[in-house]
């Protein structure tokens, strides 16, 4: 599958990289054509990686990621024609985290709404489906270093979009029984307002190579 990745950071290059390694042709979209780290990390993944602009990610990919800074979400994903995000899947991992007081950071977007409904409502022809926000890049590739079960959320307004975001779950090696379908986009709400608790349990334990089960 050809998969457009919106991000250069730590998120953006280890999907994309997981990804290639499973065999996906995958191009890196910044706000340049030729930024360095995306540059960088093209050159290092191999011929199935490429890099480009956002707009060319989103022309690229049968399949989108957004691994954006949550503020500059909504901008990156403008760049793109519309005619090539109409009817693509958009798995959204980014938070609407806000530094702009300092660290530890507060929620731009809380309560009534989210990054990912805003997204849903900015471009109504992508399928978004949040999923991978709630842990660390490398948890979220390699859920089996972890040793023990634990869980990753789905939420979305389409079933087929969430069933296309499932099995890119299972190819980094998600159990299908620790994949939680939440509901609708809606509920994006909650796994988006858990990232303030996410950082302070960082904080607390001196890693952020954990993750959360729900026990029944």
């Amino acid at each position: 599958m050809r998969i457009g990745v919106f991000g250069t950071g730590t998120v953006g290059s280890t999907i994309g990289g997981r990804l290639v390694e499973l065999g996906h042709e995958v191009r890196m979209g910044s706000r340049t054509a030729h930024n360095d780290a995306a540059t960088t990390w093209a050159a290092a993944a191999g011929e199935l990686a490429s890099n480009g602009t956002f707009a060319e990610a989103a022309a690229f990919g049968e399949l989108l990621v957004n691994a954006t800074v949550g503020a500059g979400s909504v901008e990156a994903i403008g760049t793109a024609d519309p005619a090539d995000l109409e009817g693509k899947v958009l798995l959204d991992i980014s938070n609407p985290l806000d530094f702009s007081a300092g660290f530890p950071p507060t929620l731009s977007i809380k309560d009534t709404d989210s990054l990912a409904e805003t997204i849903q409502r900015t471009f109504p022809g992508l399928r978004v489906v949040k999923s991978l926000n709630t842990m660390t890049a490398d948890v979220m590739v390699h859920p089996s270093r972890l040793g023990a079960a634990h869980d990753v959320f789905l939420s979305g307004d389409d079933a087929d979009a969430k069933a296309a975001v499932a099995e890119l779950l299972r190819g980094f090696a998600w159990p299908q029984s620790d994949i939680v379908d939440l509901g609708d986009l809606s509920t994006a709400r909650g796994v988006e307002m858990y990232l303030p608790l996410w950082l302070r349990i960082t904080g607390a334990i001196g890693t952020p190579i954990f993750n959360i089960k729900v026990v029944r």
